[in-house]
């Protein structure tokens, strides 16, 4: 474990327990304990925990974690899926995007997709994420379009009025859903209500809806609830999902891809 994964693991320790020790974490990583004191220190440095004597106490966004310390985890999985998601896009596409790393990744399989090379806008792409339209607003062969809004700092994704009465406005062919968790009976959530309430409107705009989430986030549930179960088409997630979840999903109506 290198110590970008060593940083999130302890933030989701954080998050899930809401007070860490130091000894304990350390043996649970595996490395000792001055390297966990070095850690908590530098996350607490970032105001992502409060040190407390002998460990550490959730924060306010313990929850939330920024993207940046998100980035790396699940990474090979999460590129399965986004290639498997690029591979339903065609040429003349209007397509939603929310934010996250698993959107960002479907994101660039997109800017590298060889079937919507080699022409001007061949696909336009709506998201209300700062870091996604920046990548893409470079590609000759992708249009971008911004929500507007007011940024989340820790997601880079806009929230607010000011998207809502833009996303009433318009019709999507095909939203990709990022989520923080998919549950087959209750449905998609994500763990900010501003940006669940502007997903769900990228969802209810689209002629149809792919959840894209690697199998960890299955079964589970977060603060805000994006949509129901019934809202989505198909589920697009990595070919170690657990297969009850698999099948759960499957009885519910909704088309499962496993990448």
């Amino acid at each position: 474990m290198d110590r970008h994964e060593r940083l999130s693991a302890l933030l989701d320790m954080v998050g899930q327990r809401e007070k860490i020790d130091v000894e304990e974490s350390a043996e649970e990583l595996d490395v000792s304990p001055a390297t966990i004191r070095r850690d908590l220190d530098h996350l607490a440095g970032r105001q992502l925990l409060t040190r407390t004597r002998g460990g550490a106490v959730a924060g306010n966004v313990a929850y939330d974690l920024p993207l940046r310390h998100k980035a790396a985890r699940k990474a090979p999985e999460k590129q399965r899926i986004s290639a498997a998601a690029a591979g339903l896009v065609e040429r003349g596409m209007v397509i939603g995007l929310n934010g996250g790393t698993t959107s960002t990744e479907v994101a660039r399989a997109l800017a590298l997709s060889p079937e919507l090379a080699g022409s001007t806008q061949a696909l336009t792409v709506v998201t209300n994420a700062l870091n996604i339209a920046h990548e893409l607003a470079v590609r000759p062969n992708i249009k971008i379009v911004v929500t507007g809004g007011v940024a989340r700092q820790h997601s880079f994704e806009l929230t607010g009025p000011l998207a809502s009465l833009f996303l009433d406005q318009i019709t999507l062919d095909l939203t990709f859903l990022g989520v923080d968790a998919f549950d087959a009976e209750r449905g998609a959530y994500a763990h900010h209500e501003g940006e669940a309430s502007i997903n769900r409107l990228l969802a209810s705009q689209a002629r149809h809806v792919a959840v894209i989430a690697d199998g960890g986030k299955l079964g589970g549930h977060a603060f805000a609830r994006i949509c129901d179960t019934a809202m989505v088409d198909q589920l697009i997630t990595d070919a170690g999902a657990d297969p009850e979840q698999v099948a759960a999903f499957e009885a519910a109506g909704v088309e499962v891809l496993l990448a």
